[in-house]
């Protein structure tokens, strides 16, 4: 039974062969599939053995198991025998595998290295083609600009009349065609070709060489570019002007069917935006392991921080160009601007200043932008102190000028000296001193002028800094910020970081300027010492001591000076004595205009007068000289110290020492009556005293009825005038002046004699507190 049932089994074991055919089909795809992942060749001849020692166990376990035994019936003989008739055609059929996965991976591997090679030459033809675009768009981009700015501009010049702001249009166009034409230069200068790998990299070198000065150039033109269109957009508005420029454009470019001078204006906007693209291009097609590439990747890079620097100098130009701007508004163009919105911005400015000066909020601290304030501070007073010292200096002048004496008929018969004195006097007053005004004018007047105005701007930019900085400050501890207020912390940091970045180059040129017009003052007096020196020496020897030693000479002239101003005191405290009546002192023209300001604004009581000068020392002290105006806010700061006053200068308000402070007393054009009787024209001769009631209510008695008293304070000016407190009596000496100006009294108070207004005394009842109206 044993020996019979093995020959039903060997069918099915025989089948196992018909396996072996997909076992080589496996064999065959897993080789194309190592051809395809292109694996080593050391990798292929190891899994070739792997697969011949899996080939002959499989062998060897086929013939264990179609072996034949002694007792096999013929049916499996047959088998067998058909198995050993195969077994020959199995091993061609592996040979011939092995040589087609020998023939398709060299296929694979040849095919592969052909793409390669195909690749990497359409990469470096890309790459030059990419090199190639970048130099001949450089080229083509300076010879429109070069149409533009000499071609274009010159027609225009030449319309009857030209354009006007032509200028303007082409600011700044002669930088970007110089660092334009210095790149070409430079790529030129080796006499490359873009297809030398060593074009590349000295592609790469000249454009970092020259990139801060593409950056300084661009950014100014970028930022003109809008005045650019404003101006291009007020000529489209005249149709003929337009319709003339554009005949010049289409006559000057043929070539490229230009329409507006916004087609070549607009170049450097595009050109500059367009860097970084053709670079990256350039180091997209370029293979990594070239040995400029870093140099490739560095330039691209910079090529892109230059644009992010050229929109933020701009972003902060926009800035600066809107809050340094000045509008007289009315109050009812205020009024009118007044919305809610803005109402609540300046309420909570408001609140957050009262907790800074009251101590309840802590003030952020900016030492270095506090630094440069107070610089600009001391400049700007400086600034306009030395431009008022020119403009008495020049009104001196002037009036100098005005002194003809040679209209002046002299008795001078046989005196050589007056006669020489007068035409060197006629000499200068003619000719050295009209010159020496004109050139005092032009290089130290107007610079002085032009250099004030330029305050105003950073001014405008510190007073706005201030406002978003107390903005900032209530929003500043928020964890999460609404769009709103992210622009308003955006604004702030704008403001301060351009005012960090320009204010320092503002402070060094303003002090230059301030030195650089000193240094030109002196030397206009220098040359006007040489050319009165030059006149004189004509008049040597016709003036006493010339023929004198220097030494003797300068004695005589320190003597003579000396005395003739010992003569002039006496002169001058002679014409005193004979006229001693209070004369108001002539104001200067800015001092006049800034006194009828204040008073406008706050009224003739509120003014005071600084008695010496004040240095601020704290937070919104000011800085005042002797003898300015001020206007009288309150009479103590926020912490209630009444020694620190608030007082508006005009130009700003801050805080002052009331101890060098005095009222200013300005006579009235037209006074009130005088509180005194008035006089018969018999009783002229009389001196008149403090009250001479009507001589027909004359009553004898022991008091008199009425006194006089001061209505209100009146602090003295000179020797001539007398201090007065109001409520205090006084005794009337004379009711006018010795000039017959019935708007001075001569008085006398506490033992002193001097004059006061007469506007400033009342009559008062004798025994009652209350000021009676003056009598008629």
């Amino acid at each position: 039974m044993e020996v019979s049932g093995r020959p039903n089994t060997s069918p099915f074991k025989l089948h196992k062969s018909a396996s072996t055919p997909l076992r080589y089909s496996g064999a065959v795809k897993k080789v194309a599939k190592k051809n395809q992942t292109k694996e080593s060749g050391n990798k292929e001849k190891d899994k070739q053995v792997e697969y011949d020692n899996a080939s002959s166990e499989e062998e060897t376990a086929e013939d264990l198991v179609l072996k034949p035994t002694t007792d096999s019936s013929e049916l499996a003989d047959a088998g067998a025998h058909r198995i050993s008739l195969r077994l020959p055609s199995e091993d061609s059929f592996s040979e011939e595998t092995l040589v087609s996965e020998e023939r398709l991976a060299e296929e694979a591997k040849k095919k592969n290295e052909e793409e390669e090679t195909a690749a990497k030459e359409r990469q470096a033809q890309r790459q030059m083609m990419a090199i190639e675009e970048l130099v001949q768009s450089e080229k083509s981009y300076l010879k429109m600009l070069q149409i533009c700015t000499v071609n274009i501009r010159n027609s225009l010049n030449n319309l009857q009349p030209p354009p006007p702001d032509l200028d303007s249009l082409f600011l700044y166009t002669e930088e970007v065609m110089n660092v334009s034409s210095r790149l070409l230069s430079k790529l030129e200068q080796k006499q490359l070709k873009p297809q030398n790998p060593e074009f590349l990299e000295n592609l790469c070198a000249s454009f970092l060489s020259l990139s801060s000065e593409i950056e300084a150039a661009y950014k100014e033109y970028l930022w003109n570019y809008n005045h650019v269109s404003l101006v291009e957009n007020d000529y489209k508005q005249n149709e003929a002007l337009w319709s003339d420029i554009i005949k010049v454009v289409k006559s000057a470019a043929p070539e490229v069917n230009a329409t507006s001078l916004s087609f070549f204006l607009v170049m450097p906007v595009q050109r500059i935006a367009r860097y970084p693209l053709l670079l990256q291009t350039i180091q997209k097609h370029t293979d990594p392991s070239h040995p400029a590439y870093a140099l490739l990747e560095q330039t691209a890079n910079t090529s892109i921080a230059l644009n992010c620097n050229i929109n933020e100098y701009k972003r902060f130009r926009e800035v600066a160009d809107k809050y340094k701007k000045t509008e007289n508004l009315t109050i009812m163009d205020k009024i009118n601007r007044l919305s809610t919105h803005s109402i609540a911005k300046k309420t909570a400015r408001f609140s957050q200043y009262i907790k800074h000066e009251t101590g309840m909020a802590p003030k952020l601290v900016d030492e270095e932008f506090d630094t440069l304030e107070g610089f600009f501070n001391i400049l700007e007073y400086g600034i306009l102190v030395l431009l008022e010292n020119v403009e008495t200096y020049l009104f001196h002048l002037q009036r100098l000028l005005e002194c003809k004496t040679e209209e002046f008929d002299f008795d001078m018969d046989g005196e050589k000296a007056p006669i020489c004195y007068k035409e060197i006097h006629t000499a200068l007053r003619q000719w050295i001193l009209p010159m020496f005004e004109k050139r005092m004018r032009t290089l130290i007047h107007k610079p002085l002028c032009e250099l004030r105005d330029m305050l105003v701007g950073p001014k405008n930019l510190i007073r706005k800094r201030l406002h978003k900085l107390l903005d900032y400050e209530v929003i500043e501890g928020k964890p999460k910020l609404s769009y709103e207020e992210q622009a308003v912390a955006n604004a702030y940091k704008t403001i301060n970081t351009l005012l960090l970045n320009e204010l320092p180059c503002f402070n060094g040129l303003a002090l230059q300027m301030i030195w650089g017009m000193l240094g030109t003052f002196s030397c206009l007096h220098r040359d006007l010492a040489a050319d009165m020196e030059q006149l004189f020496q004509g008049f040597a020897l016709q003036l006493p001591h010339s023929s004198c030693h220097p030494k003797e000479f300068q004695e005589w002239v320190e003597t003579a000076v000396l005395e003739g101003a010992r003569n002039l005191d006496i002169l001058c405290q002679s014409v005193q004595e004979t006229l001693n009546s209070p004369v108001v002192q002539p104001l200067s023209p800015s001092c006049q205009r800034l006194l009828k300001h204040l008073t406008d604004k706050h009224g003739s009581g509120k003014i005071f007068q600084v008695t010496n000068t004040v240095v601020g020392t704290r937070d919104f002290d000011l800085t005042l000289t002797k003898g300015e105006f001020v206007a009288l806010i309150s009479e103590f700061d926020t912490r209630g110290d009444k020694r620190r006053w608030l007082v508006d200068s005009g130009a700003k308000k801050g805080y002052v020492p009331s101890s060098k402070l005095i009222r200013y007393h300005q006579a009235a054009e037209d006074p009130p009556p005088s509180p005194f009787l008035p006089t018969s024209g018999n009783m002229m001769a009389f001196r008149r005293h403090s009250c001479i009631p009507d001589p027909q209510l004359i009553h004898v008695t022991s008091q008199p009825l009425f006194q006089v008293v001061a209505a209100y304070d009146f602090m003295a000016r000179g020797n001539h005038e007398v201090s007065v407190r109001a409520g205090e009596p006084v005794r009337v000496l004379e009711s006018q002046d010795k000039r017959g100006n019935s708007e001075w009294s001569l008085v006398e108070a506490r033992g002193q004699r001097g004059y006061v207004p007469s506007n400033y005394l009342t009559r008062m009842p004798v025994g009652t507190g209350s000021l009676a109206p003056p009598l008629h």
